[in-house]
């Protein structure tokens, strides 16, 4: 029997509208692989017209005093906060989240835009001294102009609040290109835009199946700023396209993090924050724990702690009461499962996990066991790639230099974790780890005042915080004579 697919439009100019030449396609269920849903899969000339409408509006949205920007953020959040078992249930269905993951990811995109709106009486700029009389030096912040916002499908709701709110109450405007496999949430969102009234222009929505609308928008002159969630790949990629264009980039790229472990950590925090920090959206975030070095005197007894604690986890329907729902994409499924069985070959062993589910329940949709490996050597495949996915790979090292080389022979410079109890240690691995964010002693977290960036091959600019606001900012220095 037929299944009707429900529509969900692109949003530019303030008016909802297809594909220019009416194309389409399909959004599934990851759980399932059900399709539910069709969006538009538009042109190079849709692209070109959601970027003409931007640079519209954008003179007239830098205008207005930053606080009066502000307020149409604190409009938006107020009337996201009466959808949000709307938004939590639509995440389920299209990102394969739980249900409580979906309502945290929620929460914190209101946190996102209502940090960035609070940010609109504290753009500050500065006066210094002059070499002449009667003269004076400002440094003037001003928007960069036209922004554009691609998202991951990790977190499609989270990452537009993430880049909206600081691109929008600094005084530009953005258009948001969703990621393929969500751009349903997208869509959702520019609803309420829509029924908060912001001016025409100042957010447009794009969506297509494969890179072109993307390349087009980033390599087109009207952007000035680039704003990417994404792999190294699609972020190197980016940053060729925008050469021309010399435009601004804010690129938070792929990660590796290493979850350093030493024989004086407290053993059971450190096997929860592993567990924790590895599987939580079923390891589908940036800086989720990707690669265990131990310490090889504990390696055995924190291997069995974490064995048994992952045999614990539940996953099916995350609809339901469980931990772990499905990957998004097949594709990242079957390039996890390959690199498990290269790492066997080579000499890796599963101590837990390491298939595809068996069961009618799971004879459909994206899904992996939680999966752990010991045995794993530095030149094996799920060592030396990002994962993305839940499993968990164990190196044993002789001692903290070890880990620290392993770490920061890698390419990626994102995140990392270190649990040892030895301040000198700790100190030395906060001043020595060629990353963007350390972790001690903890687990995965990320707070809206910190700063998220990567270092090496993980991007650059970065995200969230006062830091994260001045990445949407140019600086203009101003001689004025009053004589």
């Amino acid at each position: 029997m037929a299944t009707t697919l429900t529509h969900y439009p692109c949003y530019i100019h303030g008016q909802w509208t297809d594909a220019s030449n009416g194309a389409t396609f399909e959004v599934v269920n990851p759980a399932n692989e059900q399709p539910w849903a069709t969006v538009p899969d538009c042109t190079d000339a849709d692209a070109e017209t959601a970027l003409k409408s931007a640079r519209e509006a954008q003179p007239a949205w830098q205008a207005l005093p930053p606080i009066q920007r502000a307020q149409y953020l604190f409009k938006l959040v107020d009337a996201l906060k009466e959808k949000r078992d709307h938004f939590a249930k639509l995440l389920v269905i299209e990102q394969g989240k739980t249900l409580p993951e979906a309502y945290g990811e929620f929460d914190d995109t209101l946190n996102y835009i209502t940090y960035a709106a609070e940010a609109a009486r504290r753009i500050e700029g500065n006066i210094f001294p002059s070499d002449n009389p009667n003269e004076q030096l400002w440094i003037q912040k001003v928007p960069y102009g036209v922004t554009l916002g691609l998202c991951a499908f990790n977190f499609p709701l989270a990452l537009i609040g993430r880049k909206v709110g600081p691109a929008l109450v600094t005084g530009n405007t953005m258009v948001l290109k969703a990621h393929e496999a969500t751009p349903v949430t997208a869509s959702e969102f520019c609803k309420v835009v829509d029924e908060v009234g912001f001016p025409p222009g100042v957010i447009n929505l794009v969506s297509g199946a494969g890179i072109a609308v993307s390349s087009y928008l980033v390599s087109n002159p009207i952007t000035r700023l680039v704003s990417l969630t994404g792999s190294t790949r699609a972020g190197q990629a980016i940053y060729k396209s925008s050469a021309d264009n010399v435009s601004g980039l804010v690129l938070e790229l792929g990660g590796k993090a290493t979850f350093i472990v030493l024989e004086d950590a407290d053993l059971d925090r450190a096997v929860e924050a592993a567990v924790i920090s590895r599987y939580a959206n079923c390891g589908q975030v940036c800086i989720c724990a990707e690669l265990v070095l131990v310490q090889e005197s504990i390696a055995q007894e924190f291997t069995r702690r974490v064995v048994e604690r992952v045999k614990k986890l539940t996953y099916g329907d995350p609809a339901t009461d469980v931990n772990m729902g499905p990957s998004v994409t097949g594709e990242s499924i079957s390039r996890v499962e390959a690199m498990v069985n290269d790492s066997v070959a080579m000499g890796a062993k599963i101590e837990v996990g390491g298939k595809r589910p068996a069961g009618k329940a799971f004879e459909k949709g994206f899904w992996f066991e939680p999966t752990v490996l010991s045995n794993v050597s530095a030149d094996m495949p799920l060592a030396e790639d990002e994962i993305f996915g839940p499993v968990l790979p164990i190196i044993s090292v002789k001692d903290y230099q070890e880990a620290l080389q392993i770490s920061n022979s890698r390419e990626e410079g994102l995140s990392a974790y270190i649990f040892s109890k030895d301040i000198p240690t700790v100190m030395h691995a906060i001043n020595h780890m060629e990353v963007g964010t350390v972790f001690v002693n903890r687990q995965i977290v990320g707070y809206i005042q910190g700063y998220h960036s990567g270092h090496k091959r993980s991007g650059t600019g970065g995200e969230d915080g006062v830091y994260g606001i001045e990445n949407y900012l140019q600086k203009r220095a101003v001689y004025f004579n009053y004589d």
